[in-house]
């Protein structure tokens, strides 16, 4: 037989379950009992049925990897992962990912069977039902007691597994010492078919593999169906095993998936003790997608309820009755019950380490906690440099990012900052910083690390990089918070992971530079007109846009503070003028403020970061003859921290009910309408020239907008402010 191929079941053991589990595998093959086999066949015909039913129940859901996966979840929650039902956040616990999100039935079901208290029956019965207070979505969502992260995206979950690894590996180098483990649980996430197609999924197998993360197992249902049909209508020839060995993992394979626990559960154990091979685990487990139902096999199992005849035929097939729905029996239940004491004896012994731990080692101890209570060990706001300390010359805001971040970054062991592959131009790293690496790694370019290390070197994979640090950002509330970097535009390549870390209330904080045409000779491709609009409409995301130093500290401050709510901080390459007797980091914290006043306007400019300048010197022009007009000036760096603001607040910050509002932004205008009566904007893609020229081509000039405002105010003057309102001006016709 191949090497770590498991495809018949070993010759039984000769110690009992528990001992297996309290003594570890001990290079033993692992067996059940007669009595054993008799409960597990039991568990698997009443769990299928249950699942048939379930969908059944509102004609719905997706029955068929869930049915095909049984064994898989016997193995894992009665014998292989390290966790506590009673409490679902015990620090020290082995997570689960379920990235074949789909499947959600499956790891609902686990729940239940094992007494997480919430998991009811009744709850389980809410699948795909009307309910508005159900815990049993159509994917995992991260709110609900037992679930680690939301998947639903195909390949997310997986990303986030190697983040969740990731995490561990950092803390057990930073806290762990000879004698003293306060940190060493797994990482086991579940994929399907599909996720294996999906591009961030590969990208973030790539960095599983190069930094060695043996923490990590992941288990592939391997059924070959996706919702269109057969893998092979879209892969054909691909060696997935040869795939992951190529890309750093072990891979073993288990054949009759859907009823080998014992290999399953040998093959799981062998990579818990098998992590010293400084590799992490793949196991190919061929499984049948919809096993007992007569569409057993092809994609019509996938997505899709059986019908009443088909149910009653799989509960035929399984030995059940089937005019009985929903059964589970007493013998299921006991199956399972060890699991909850088995929990809480976990929990006990570990706090037993970690107060032996804090005996040792107090001052790491006192860290340690803080990091797990999920606060900073530091002052953090002490760390911000306050506005006397920025430079006074023209800064590209960029680097005003690393004069606050750097000091924050070296000050705070929770922040874990990293780059896809643009460190010289992020301006991230501080000094003496530590790379995230294996220890072993010796690299050509002579950057090297180890687990401690907290600067990231993510590649050129920036999806990787937000869904990976969204696993980060989940491993326990608060204890890591993930910085990311890379090019504005190529934050279009990481949104589905912002995305998701915003709809997890994940927060991270992601630095995107080179936000404007003033990118310059890197043209349209570069250059991001639209993406802001995407991102100030995404919920419960902050993009801030800073125009210099000042306020560059009070989006970080604002990001910090946001503890439920991912951050995009908007930087630009070009250097832009310092406002110290105009900008504010306490502005910046209400999304809006008064940069300029003039109680005698006749318009308001609202200057948005890059653009500031644009918005400063056109009112320079207004002032002076023939124009002779008066305008004041507000910065507007996020608008749903405006929005956030008391209705007084606002309105005296716009005074729209007294003069018109233009904004001046190098961007679509896309959203402004909420907030001013014209824009100053862009309607086009950009144009390869230096930055100063590119903003020349599209009319950003203060002559030409201040022109642009006058014609608005004269309008204004003859038809009244209300002809403005339901409409919205755009003022820049340049292009």
């Amino acid at each position: 037989m191949a090497p770590g191929v498991l495809d018949t079941p070993a010759p039984a053991a000769n110690t009992t379950i528990a001992s297996k589990l309290a003594n570890g595998h001990n290079g033993t093959a692992f067996a059940l009992t007669e009595a054993e086999k008799k409960d597990v066949d039991l568990v698997l015909r009443q769990f299928r049925c249950l699942i048939a039913d379930l969908c059944e129940q509102f004609k719905g859901g997706h029955p068929g990897s869930a049915m095909g996966m049984a064994a898989i979840g016997i193995a894992l929650w009665k014998y292989v992962m390290r966790y506590s039902p009673a409490n679902a956040n015990y620090f020290n616990r082995d997570r689960f990912v379920l990235s074949n999100g789909h499947t959600c039935l499956f790891q609902y079901a686990f729940l239940h069977l094992t007494g997480y208290s919430s998991m009811t029956m009744e709850q389980l019965k809410s699948y795909h039902s009307s309910r508005t207070d159900s815990i049993c979505p159509g994917h995992p969502e991260i709110e609900n007691e037992g679930i680690e992260v939301t998947t639903g995206p195909l390949g997310q979950g997986i990303a986030n597994a190697v983040g969740l690894a990731m995490a561990t590996k950092n803390l057990a180098a930073t806290y762990n010492r000879p004698g003293h483990r306060v940190v060493d649980n797994m990482t086991y996430c579940m994929i399907g078919d599909a996720c294996l197609q999906e591009g961030v999924a590969l990208e973030a197998i790539q960095l599983a593999g190069h930094w060695k993360l043996d923490n990590l197992v992941v288990l592939y249902d391997n059924n070959q169906i996706t919702c269109d049909g057969s893998v092979d209508l879209v892969n054909s020839g691909e060696d997935i095993n040869a795939k992951m060995r190529a890309s750093g993992w072990t891979v073993y394979d288990v054949y009759d998936g859907c009823y080998n626990v014992e290999g399953i559960v040998d093959t799981l154990q062998t990579a818990r003790d098998n992590n010293a091979e400084g590799r992490p685990t793949f196991v190919n487990i061929r499984t049948v997608i919809g096993v007992g139902s007569k569409v057993a096999g092809d994609a019509k199992a996938h997505g899709a309820a059986y019908g009443a005849e088909d149910v009653a035929s799989i509960k035929r097939n399984f030995g059940m009755d089937p005019e009985k729905s929903f059964v589970i029996d007493s013998e299921v239940y006991d199956f399972f019950k060890e699991c909850r004491p088995r929990g809480e004896a976990l929990e006990v012994a570990w706090d037993e380490r970690v107060a032996a731990f804090a005996a040792a080692f107090p001052e790491q101890h006192a860290e340690f906690a803080l990091r797990v209570q999920g606060k900073f060990p530091t002052d953090w706001r002490s760390l911000i440099p306050a506005k006397e300390q920025f430079p006074t010359g023209a800064t590209p805001s960029r680097k005003s990012a690393g004069l606050v971040c750097n000091p924050l970054a070296a000050g705070l062991s929770n922040m874990i900052v990293g780059t896809a592959d643009l460190s010289p131009s992020v301006n991230m790293i501080w000094p003496n910083k530590v790379d995230f690496q294996h220890p072993d790694l010796r690299t050509s370019c002579g950057i090297n690390g180890n687990y401690s290390g907290r600067y990231v070197h993510w590649g050129i994979r920036e999806h990787a990089m937000a869904a990976v640090s969204n696993g980060l950002a989940a491993f326990n509330k608060g204890t890591f918070l993930p910085v990311t970097s890379s090019f504005f535009m190529f934050y279009l390549y990481a949104a589905p992971g912002v995305r998701m870390g915003a709809l997890q209330q994940l927060q991270a904080i992601h630095i995107a530079t080179h936000d404007s045409i003033g990118t310059g000779e890197d043209g349209p491709t570069h250059q991001p007109v639209e993406l802001a609009a995407l991102y100030r409409a995404m919920p419960n995301l902050l993009y801030i846009r800073p125009c210099d130093s000042e306020e560059t500290a009070g989006a970080f401050t604002a990001a910090i503070q946001a503890m439920d709510t991912p951050t995009i901080i908007s930087l630009s390459r070009q250097a832009l003028p310092q406002y110290p007797a105009h900008s504010s980091r306490d502005g910046v914290e209400r999304g809006a403020y008064v940069f300029i006043e003039d109680e005698q306007a006749d318009v308001t400019l609202i200057g948005v970061g890059s653009e500031m300048k644009f918005a400063v010197e056109a009112r320079d022009v207004l002032a002076k003859a023939p124009y002779n007009l008066r305008a004041r000036i507000v910065s507007f760096p996020c608008q749903r921290l405006f929005e956030a603001q008391p209705l007084a607040y606002k309105r005296s910050v716009l005074q729209r009910q007294w003069v018109p509002a233009v904004v001046v932004e190098a961007y679509a205008a896309n959203g402004w309408e909420r907030y001013a009566d014209a824009g100053y904007s862009m309607s086009s893609f950009g144009h390869s020239l230096p930055g100063a020229d590119a903003y020349k081509y599209f009319g950003f000039v203060p002559e030409k907008i201040a022109a642009a405002v006058v014609k608005l105010v004269a309008d204004v003057k003859t038809d009244g402010l209300d002809s403005l309102r339901g409409e919205f001006r755009d003022l820049n016709v340049a292009h």
